[in-house]
């Protein structure tokens, strides 16, 4: 007789990929051969996610199988009251996913009955629910409803047949236990067939019973599973609904809302959407740019400060919400990672310099891809959790498992509308509801508000619908090409005013953003960002070791007009004062060539808190320490130096640090996705394939490598062969060194060469296996 592993094994290499491709979680790891694969596909475990994928027509006809007594197509059509060829989809899917198998009638997989224990809403047969019932109280039962006692010795089995055979029509049962009866009943007739009642054992009969549960139960059309549970049983539930499965189980998903009969223009929705890229772009730039200076700490029990978030916000101009989604989004792409593991602080990781080094189109692509894989909720920032704990934004708490399966499927549903149509969420949550109806409930909810307000936030969505570069996004192509023609470019050039601000007519360029944040303040941003120079701007440059010919120099090439005089004399007034006074420390002093300067600030009331002295004619001392002596001396109008104890000038603003991620760790976990490398799942299938033949046939049929010794090759030429020989899907011969240094030879088919690490399909193992990258001693090419 066929077994779910012979079936399995019956089907070609596209099926077996289509199944993979359906349930990637079938592949961690990549199971030894097809009887295991199977074993693996039967788990509570992986029959639950497989449920979790089915749309709810699907489903309906996956319970229609376990319920109905012929679940031929025919059957299936007449009690689902759908067409033959939707029928024939849904066996299609539930064949494609491992859910039900043989070519013929349709069989329920392994498991699926145990991830199922209440198809339709029904509950046990009645030959099933009674099982449990002792002879003698099945007697009473039967007793009661035949009108007389059975006949012969008693026997479970026959009194069951029995019972069954009563209940097969109790349309009479239900009418003489009454109307309050009749209304319990209602509350299980479409499930879940089970109820909670006190004493659910207790010994009764019709002509003792005088509560509605009990004229129930003393009449069969209720179970007792165990002292507290009763159970409907199905026969009494399918009366009672009047033969049918379901109230209502379309066979199609809800239609999506109509296009507008006022289509806006072209390019208006791809517009809106690509301004606000480019803004988000520009906002996890500022961001991490200013934590590179002045980095956050890391909070004991992990993630960021309430007070930091709102720092950040209120620096980006952005609500809070917004605040915590950039400092996930920045997370997710691998751009913030913790220093340390204790009292560490958020710092940008090196990847940050690379991304800066991008277009801004390339830039966005990193982001967004982070953002839709992510499982982190970036809404749940600020909320309480079960215990009442307060919810900090990067802490292990915004986990949610489900996170990047919902925003997905929101996104191919906005995918789904028509041109000029805008979802909302009721449309948007009934659309759901069909697709998806086991995933369901409050974080469902929650996930479908927050993901359309963080995809219009970056740019996904535009008007509430998805651009054109979105679309590729979700597709795995490359969204760049779509997006960068609607993106400004770059600019190299402002327009300063006598007025003392320069406006900057789109996004700068990143060496001139960065001097510019330096030299002046961001008064308001938008379509442009206006700047304002002012004395405490110009010395902020100033004290990062710019020169004033440095600052003329440099906003004179990027002037698009002359400079005007009140800016060069602003400049020159701050840098002619600057540096005038010099402080060190003795706690610390203050050093000038005018003693003249010095009598001033003794003789000033403002200094008396400075608790200065004069050490010589242009010298003070002061107790305080350094910091706070620049500090008084600013307030009074001064613009003193830090002075090293070489007499040099020192720098005040902070270099930009960087923290790396941790080795063990990846920055942002991936859940399995249902768009799993194609590479990955041909070379699972020979695996399978070569698992099946091996455990058949002996380890002998495993290929041998080629006799002499393993190849050797530099570092670099390793990698280059490598990548070459997975461009073309071409086979390699390798030396590796395992991890007590004996060396072997193997024949790889390469899929993958990332993250340090070779993943291909092992000819010499027949499976797949990933090698590090720093023990393979060698790469020699084969035909």
């Amino acid at each position: 007789m066929e077994t779910y592993a012979d079936w399995l094994r019956a089907r070609d290499d596209d099926e077996l990929r289509a199944l993979l491709s359906a349930r990637p979680e079938l592949l961690a790891p990549v199971p030894a051969d097809l009887t295991a694969l199977a074993s693996r596909a039967a788990t509570p475990a992986a029959v639950s996610r497989a449920l979790d994928r089915l749309d709810r027509f699907t489903l309906a006809v996956l319970e229609a199988l376990l319920v109905l007594p012929a679940p031929d197509p025919a059957a299936l059509a007449a009690g689902l009251d759908a067409t033959p060829a939707q029928i024939d989809r849904a066996l299609g899917t539930l064949r494609r996913h491992g859910l039900a198998w043989g070519d013929g009638k349709p069989v329920i997989a392994p498991g699926v009955r145990q991830g199922l224990p209440h198809p339709a809403g029904l509950g046990p047969p009645a030959l099933e629910v009674f099982a449990t019932y002792p002879a003698e109280r099945l007697t009473d039962l039967v007793t009661d409803l035949a009108g007389e006692a059975p006949r012969g010795f008693p026997d479970s089995a026959r009194l069951l047949r029995r019972l069954t055979e009563l209940l097969s029509d109790p349309g009479a049962l239900i009418e003489d236990a009454g109307p309050e009866a009749k209304a319990a009943l209602d509350q299980l007739t479409w499930g879940p067939p089970v109820g909670r009642v006190a004493d659910a054992r207790r010994p009764v009969r019709i002509d003792t019973a005088t509560t509605p549960i009990e004229r129930l139960l003393a009449r069969g059309l209720l179970a007792a599973e165990d002292d507290r549970t009763v159970t409907l049983p199905r026969e009494v539930a399918l009366h009672l609904r009047g033969g049918r499965l379901f109230r209502d189980v379309p066979a199609e998903p809800p239609p999506l809302p109509a296009a507008r009969k006022e289509p806006r223009g072209d390019d208006v929705v791809v517009r809106a959407a690509a301004g606000e890229a480019a803004g988000a772009v520009r906002l996890v730039e500022e961001l991490l740019e200013r934590w590179g200076l002045e980095p956050p700490p890391v909070l004991r029990s992990g993630g960021l400060a309430v007070r930091d978030l709102r720092a950040a916000a209120t620096q980006l101009d952005v609500p809070e919400w917004k605040g915590a989604l950039l400092v996930e989004i920045a997370y997710a792409a691998g751009l913030l990672t913790r220093s340390g593991d204790l009292d560490g602080e958020w710092l940008p990781t090196p990847a940050y310099d690379l991304w800066l080094m991008r277009d801004t189109a390339g830039r966005w692509t990193e982001l967004a891809r982070g953002w839709l894989k992510s499982d982190r909720a970036a809404g749940l920032a600020g909320e309480r959790d079960d215990r009442d704990r307060l919810i900090n934004a990067l802490s292990e708490a915004m986990v949610r498992s489900g996170a990047p399966a919902v925003r997905r499927e929101i996104l191919e549903v906005l995918a789904d509308a028509d041109p000029g149509a805008v979802v909302d969420e009721d449309a948007l949550r009934t659309r759901l509801g069909w697709l998806r109806p086991r995933r369901g409930g409050p974080t469902r909810e929650r996930l479908l508000g927050w993901t359309l307000r963080e995809a219009a936030a970056l740019g996904l969505t535009g008007f509430g619908e998805l651009a054109p570069f979105a679309r590729d996004l979700l597709a795995g192509d490359d969204p760049e090409p779509a997006l960068e023609k609607y993106l400004p470019a770059p600019v190299d050039e402002i327009l300063i005013q006598a007025d003392l601000t320069a406006i900057a007519p789109g996004p700068l360029v990143t060496d001139l953003a960065r001097e510019l944040a330096l030299a002046a303040d961001v008064e308001s941003t938008g379509g442009a960002t206006v700047y304002r120079f002012s004395p405490q701007s110009i010395r902020r440059a100033l004290d990062a070791g710019r020169s004033a010919a440095d600052l003329t120099d440099l906003l004179t090439r990027h002037s698009a007009t002359p400079l005007p005089q009140p800016l060069t004399y602003l400049i020159d007034d701050v840098a002619r004062r600057h540096g005038h006074l010099r402080v060190g420390a003795l706690t610390s002093y203050v050093r000038t060539d005018s003693a003249a300067t010095l009598d001033e600030i003794l003789a000033d009331r403002r200094a008396e808190p400075l608790r200065l002295h004069r050490l010589a004619p242009t010298v003070l001392a002061s107790a305080l320490q350094r910091g706070d002596l620049l500090d008084g001396l600013r307030a009074m109008g001064l613009a003193p130096v830090a002075e090293a104890p070489g007499g040099g000038v020192i720098v005040t603003r902070p270099d930009a640090q960087r923290a790396d991620p941790p080795p063990t760790a990846e920055i942002v976990r991936f859940r399995p996705d249902a768009r799993t490398d194609a590479s990955m799942i041909a070379a699972a299938v020979r695996a399978l394939r070569a698992g099946d033949e091996a455990s058949l046939h002996g380890a002998e049929h495993a290929r041998q490598a080629p006799s002499g010794d393993p190849p050797r090759s530099p570092a670099m030429a390793t990698i280059e062969l490598l990548r070459a020989a997975v461009d073309r899907g071409g086979r390699v011969w390798i030396g590796y060194l395992d991890q007590q240094g004996q060396a072997s030879s193997r024949i790889v088919e390469p899929v993958r060469v990332e993250g340090g690490f070779l993943t291909g399909y092992d000819e010499t193992r027949a499976a797949v296996h990933r090698f590090a990258l720093h023990r393979i001693t060698g790469v020699s090419e084969l035909g």
